[in-house]
């Protein structure tokens, strides 16, 4: 598991580090009962704070995509399938909130930005 960390990004650390966690167990790179490293051995690897690390940890678990046992480690958790829809669609909102903005910026009619997301889907197929 790589996680790549950007001190020019305006995200927060720990917030890239959820962010990059999320997205490997959405896309399946990390399945249900893995292991994530310890806090520790994250934080050193990364070399930064292992409370980053831990409010990291927190936030995932917080989401329901992580379980820590005591004395064992964090895990992901098994998914269902309902959740993860969820999860996608609000990521897919999010994007789409900005692209909306962006396009107002530029005097896009609502019909053209359909049309260029319906081009954009076509291309996908």
């Amino acid at each position: 598991m790589h996680i790549q960390l950007s001190n020019a990004s305006e995200k927060p650390i720990y917030e890239q580090i959820t962010i990059q966690l999320k997205e490997a167990i959405l896309a399946n790179k990390l399945q249900a009962g893995d292991a994530l490293p310890s806090i520790r051995a994250l934080a050193k690897d990364l070399k930064i704070s292992v409370m980053t690390t831990k409010r990291a940890y927190a936030d995932l678990e917080r989401d329901g995509f992580i379980e820590t046992v005591a004395g064992k480690g964090s895990f992901v958790t098994e998914r269902n399938q309902d959740f993860l829809r969820e999860e996608l669609l609000r990521q897919v909102e999010g994007h789409l909130q900005k692209a909306a903005k962006i396009a107002k910026t530029a005097g896009l009619s609502s019909k053209e930005l359909q049309e260029l997301l319906s081009l954009m889907l076509e291309e996908d197929k």
